[in-house]
């Protein structure tokens, strides 16, 4: 599984077709971010405002962030004001596609225009140093016999993505995916000190944030949900590596107003391009320890309905979605 295999190629294709515009300057770009200061959005939104400044791609980058209903806040607000917001680009990720699934919320990303990802970040899951669990095969075999054994410990409510990547993977691994005993926590540090405490046994996380922790010798990472193995972690395995065939893209990426015009999202288009290959923005993604993923135009937009259609399936199977 996965939806980015089949888009590395095109996207390849795309940036060949970008030539790159000499001198090219936006004068103002207003980054719109639908979290707090600190969160995931926020330091990706500031890292590609900060590499478009110092790169002398725009002259000017300005900062909203607008918190609420898991993103759905700053969505809104994009839509409602689309004819003042010719120069905005919204951040957003994977949880933007959890929430028009969900239904709770009538305006989605179908409602936005589609620019382009610039990072990724993976699953990852993580045991304690002392865990009795040395691989992923043994979790597995330890669940089919009592799923009672294994307690899944993840940041967010059941139904998010630390939940239904554990599930994809549970169930691509044979083993049913409903009789998970996932325990949300409010927030990665808190789920963290959960599976740290002997609260869980395992933990679903971003492999970026589970890193820090394995770099203190602190956890283990049994597995990533990455394609193949990570640049920055090159000793963790991934799904395929250890005979489950499901990998999952936690992707960030760039929306536009409804009603951009075809010149303008050309000019994003264009405009992300350049920032992705700027030395600045290379020093940037590799401090945070992001994962190249560009993504352009028409590309992106079959790269999400892709990843619609696959967390729907698991939704359905878990029986949080009819």
């Amino acid at each position: 599984m996965g939806v980015i295999r089949g888009y590395i190629k095109t996207n390849f294709l795309l940036i060949l077709l970008l030539v790159p515009l000499q001198g090219l300057t936006s004068e103002k770009i207003h980054l719109l971010i639908p979290g707090g200061a600190g969160g995931g959005w926020d330091a990706t939104a500031r890292g590609a405002g900060d590499a478009l400044l110092r790169s002398g791609l725009a002259e000017s980058v300005s900062y909203e962030n607008i918190s609420g209903g898991g993103g759905t806040k700053a969505i809104a607000y994009l839509i409602e004001t689309a004819n003042r917001q010719q120069n905005t680009l919204l951040i957003s990720s994977t949880p933007i596609i959890l929430q028009a699934l969900k239904g709770i919320f009538p305006q989605t990303y179908k409602d936005l225009v589609p620019v382009a990802t610039v990072v990724a970040d993976y699953g990852a899951f993580v045991v304690k140093m002392d865990s009795k669990y040395q691989s992923w095969a043994e979790i597995i075999a330890d669940y089919k016999k009592d799923a009672r054994n294994v307690k899944v410990a993840g940041g967010s409510v059941r139904g998010s993505m630390d939940h239904l990547v554990a599930a994809l993977a549970f169930k691509q691994s044979g083993a049913d995916p409903q009789q998970l005993r996932y325990i949300p926590y409010n927030a990665g540090a808190k789920a963290m000190v959960g599976l740290l405490s002997g609260e869980t046994q395992l933990l679903s996380t971003g492999l970026s944030e589970a890193i820090a922790l394995m770099a203190q010798s602190e956890v283990r990472i049994l597995a990533t949900t990455a394609p193949q193995r990570v640049a920055y972690a090159p000793e963790v395995p991934t799904l395929h590596e250890v005979g489950v065939n499901a990998e999952f893209t936690n992707w960030r990426g760039f929306f536009a107003a409804p009603g951009t015009s075809p010149t303008q999202q050309a000019h994003y288009h264009q405009l992300l391009n350049n920032l992705y290959k700027s030395k600045e923005w290379e020093e940037i993604r590799a401090r945070r320890g992001w994962t190249h993923l560009n993504v352009v135009g028409e590309a992106f937009s079959e790269f999400l309905a892709k990843q619609e259609q696959e967390l729907d399936q698991i939704m359905v199977e878990l029986g949080m979605k009819k």
